[in-house]
């Protein structure tokens, strides 16, 4: 049964404005010129360090925080890259989910602050992704390493492993993998999402695929060899308009003879593990047991 907090979540995430925002792109683009001008914060929020270890370096001038549970030698390594459409900053439940998910599976995960789009665009930020990427693999063994995003950094997670060399495990949380979002089931989805709608998500989707085609797999990564990847888990909600992703990659991964492991649930919004529902604490509990695996 749906728990009452999720319920009203859409309700919540409505009053926040932001289905308006995303409901066109001259509203979007408004909002990351704004941005522009007044830049958000991407600092780790007062207090994480009472929960897990944080530290940070500069790779090629990204600042790169690593999260790592107190007290412990972590023996596993990940990277987590935020969502946000590719023009928002990370949030404050992006730093929960990692640091919850270091705790809980003795990992130390990196958090790349990636340039946002305009200036940061699809060909560069992957590139930046599989140097770190292969900098972990190369560190503990590609077994020992899980690639993890949510949203827009769920597509950048999975176009990054289809980049590497040797395939860690995958987790994708309400990923967006066309970043055409041409696909009919999108706009059906669209209707009922309280958060997301198409015309603002491809303005900034125009924003980050710079010179390269949507066809590109490091823009839209269903277009790569699937067959190729590691084992790949997917949450996602029939609320969100990505769920029609989710839906083809698991089609088009079981046709290249490389099922993913869905886990969907019914009408949870987009990336309902990060939010305060215990529908959410399920979900990261499934992520944390993936990674173990």
């Amino acid at each position: 049964m749906q728990s009452f907090a999720s319920r009203l979540m859409p309700f919540v995430i409505r009053l926040r404005g932001s289905k308006k925002r995303y409901s066109s792109a001259e509203l979007t683009l408004a909002k990351v010129a704004a941005q522009q001008l007044r830049p958000k914060s991407f600092t780790p929020p007062r207090g994480l360090e009472k929960k897990v270890d944080v530290a940070v370096r500069f790779v090629d001038g990204w600042p790169v925080y690593e999260l790592s549970p107190k007290g412990r030698l972590p023996e596993r390594r990940a990277l987590y890259l935020h969502g946000g459409s590719y023009v928002y900053e990370i949030s404050s439940q992006h730093w929960g989910i990692v640091a919850e998910l270091a705790r809980e599976t003795n990992s130390r995960i990196l958090i790349p602050i990636y340039p946002l789009a305009p200036r940061g665009t699809a060909e560069s930020i992957i590139d930046g992704c599989v140097a770190l990427a292969t900098a972990l693999i190369d560190e503990v063994g590609v077994d020992a390493v899980t690639m993890l995003g949510d949203s827009a950094g769920g597509g950048m997670a999975l176009a990054t492993a289809l980049q590497l060399d040797q395939k860690p495990r995958v987790i994708l949380i309400s990923p967006i993998l066309d970043l055409a979002l041409d696909d009919p089931a999108v706009a059906a989805l669209a209707g009922r999402d309280p958060w997301l709608d198409l015309p603002g998500a491809k303005a900034t989707g125009e924003l980050y695929r710079g010179d390269l085609p949507f066809t590109d797999p490091r823009v839209s990564p269903i277009h790569g060899d699937l067959a190729s990847i590691g084992p790949v888990a997917v949450f996602t909600g029939t609320r969100d308009m990505l769920n029609a992703d989710a839906r083809r990659l698991e089609s088009v991964a079981a046709a290249a003879g490389h099922p993913v492991e869905l886990h969907e649930v019914p009408e949870m919004i987009h990336v309902y593990p990060l939010l305060p529902i215990p529908e959410a604490a399920v979900a990261r509990a499934q992520m944390v047991e993936f990674i173990l695996r």
